[in-house]
């Protein structure tokens, strides 16, 4: 396995794999086995795999968690090894912006509800480093965790709309034993936060038998009502979206599939999830 530090290392690197098709996971590091089932689905249906380890800035609006992400680059480089990966991106924000970045995507809209009003300029860092390191990579395949379900859902429609030719595996959801959605914020945690985080998932898979008992307004209530009741966690939002459009939805009958997506605050690590309700 080759580590490429810089763009230069990374473009000569990437010459030896011209022969085969290319797959891509793009990570910012601190990685768990929800970024290693993203690997193993990479390393299974392509000849070559490429993960990057980039810490982006633009996707982050609030400074201090930019500051307090965890970085463990050779860790990271440790797992990825055994995983089979054979190039490793690792650059500096000086590769990926030599100047800065001021694009502005179409995001379809699909932008408008989630984490696009709570945090605002979020997605549109995220198109700009994805799309950065499409160019880069130039890979055929990329992988992607549905724990970040809007995300997902924003790369696809960016990438079919540029026309990159890429297609975009929407890898499922990789939990603890305990239900808890693997992030690399969970290292975060205070033991006891750690204990508690479970409870969303606790709740939020039940939603699909709320449906024949109440509205969609009433479940929201009720679910966030049983998430805050474990005095450690306190929901920022619960919404019921359209997994279509991520339009949100008034009745049940509004869309042939819902998602429910959330935020929950363990202060101050915020916590998302979601899971398909319909």
């Amino acid at each position: 396995m080759i580590v490429a530090k810089t763009l230069q290392e990374f473009l000569q690197a990437r010459e030896a794999l011209s022969n085969g098709n290319v797959g891509f996971v793009p990570t910012m590091g601190a990685l768990h086995q929800g970024h290693i089932s993203l690997v193993e689905h990479s390393v299974e249906k392509c000849k070559y795999t490429v993960v990057s380890i980039f810490v982006n800035p633009t996707q982050f609006n609030n400074q201090n968690d930019l500051a307090t992400y965890p970085r463990t680059l050779e860790a990271d480089c440790a797992l990825l090894e055994k995983s089979g990966v054979d190039l490793v991106f690792a650059p500096g924000v000086e590769d990926i912006y030599p100047s800065p970045d001021e694009r502005v995507f179409d995001l379809g809209g699909l932008d408008s509800c989630g984490e696009g009003p709570r945090t605002p300029g979020h997605f549109n860092g995220v198109a700009q480093v994805v799309t950065r390191l499409f160019d880069i990579v130039k890979p055929q395949f990329a992988f992607f965790g549905q724990k970040d379900f809007q995300q997902v859902a924003i790369v696809k429609h960016f990438t079919k709309k540029l026309g990159y030719g890429i297609e975009i595996v929407q890898c499922p959801t990789l939990r603890e034993e305990d239900g808890l959605a693997k992030s690399s914020r969970n290292t975060l945690l205070t033991p006891a936060q750690r204990e508690a985080a479970p409870h969303i998932y606790e709740c939020i898979k039940t939603a699909p038998e709320l449906m024949d008992k109440m509205s969609v307004a009433e479940a929201v209530k009720h679910l966030q009502e049983r998430i805050n009741q474990n005095s450690e966690l306190e929901v920022e939002y619960i919404e019921m979206v359209d997994a279509s459009t991520l339009k949100p939805v008034e009745k049940w009958s509004d869309a042939q599939e819902i998602q429910l997506w959330c935020a929950v605050y363990a202060r101050p690590v915020r916590l998302i999830d979601n899971v398909k309700v319909k």
